[in-house]
């Protein structure tokens, strides 16, 4: 199998911020964990761990297909957080570009998904195909 292309290393790359953020930036996540989800500081440090393996598994190619379909289970299962974080600016009366760049957010783990599953699964089943 082929190595990474450069988009599933901006991928990897992304990724790597995001996942060192979760404990770096531990109480903004804290925060950002809807209220009926158990063990918030545990929450964040795993999700944390899990886009840092799957950066791991991006890179590597036998294991750059399952990394992103993890990936992006990941992304559908911190949605909430997203929309946690606009209804807690919302009720605290943020200022409106706050608001207005928390809206701009939600759209982004869709396009993520879609670039995930373009970038790396597509190519990856292709690879997969073209040896039998």
């Amino acid at each position: 199998m082929i190595g990474p292309t450069r988009s599933a290393v901006a991928l990897a790359l992304l990724f790597t911020v995001s996942g060192i953020s979760h404990f770096v930036f531990h109480g903004f996540f804290i925060r950002m964990v809807p209220a009926w989800v158990p063990y918030p500081a545990l929450i964040v440090h795993v999700t944390g761990l899990l886009e840092l393996l799957g950066v791991v598994g991006l890179l590597i190619p036998r294991t750059r297909e399952l990394a992103g379909w993890c990936l992006i289970a990941l992304l559908v299962a911190v949605f909430p957080a997203n929309i946690q974080m606009l209804t807690t600016a919302r009720a605290a009366g943020s200022p409106v570009l706050t608001e207005f760049l928390l809206w701009l957010r939600l759209p982004i783990q869709p396009l993520l998904i879609v670039l995930i599953y373009r970038t790396v699964i597509v190519p990856s089943r292709r690879a997969r195909m073209a040896k039998h």
